[in-house]
């Protein structure tokens, strides 16, 4: 699978893993030029407490449009060490 945005790959990877039909990505996979911390968190009452990056590419910015789960609940452990997208992020096979 791919993640891709703005022209660039962002991440790319065999292993995704698909939660509430969003694929999450090994953080390893993820090219962390594009990524760039965010304040922003938001709380999922299985997953736990997420916290965002915004992706850079040629100048442009696309905020808060990747998360991950630092410590993700019990039944959401799975995707603990994963990154996943939205906003406009495409993801393809």
């Amino acid at each position: 699978m791919k993640a891709s945005w703005n022209g660039a790959v962002i991440a790319e990877a065999h292993d995704t893993i698909v939660v509430d039909g969003k694929h999450y990505f090994p953080a390893d996979a993820v090219n962390p030029d594009y990524l760039v911390a965010s304040a922003k968190t938001s709380k999922c009452l299985w997953k736990g407490v997420a916290n965002y990056y915004s992706l850079v590419v040629d100048g442009k910015t696309n905020p808060d449009a990747a998360w991950y789960y630092p410590a993700p609940k019990p039944r959401a452990a799975r995707i603990a060490g994963r990154i996943a997208f939205w906003r406009g992020v495409e993801i393809s096979a």
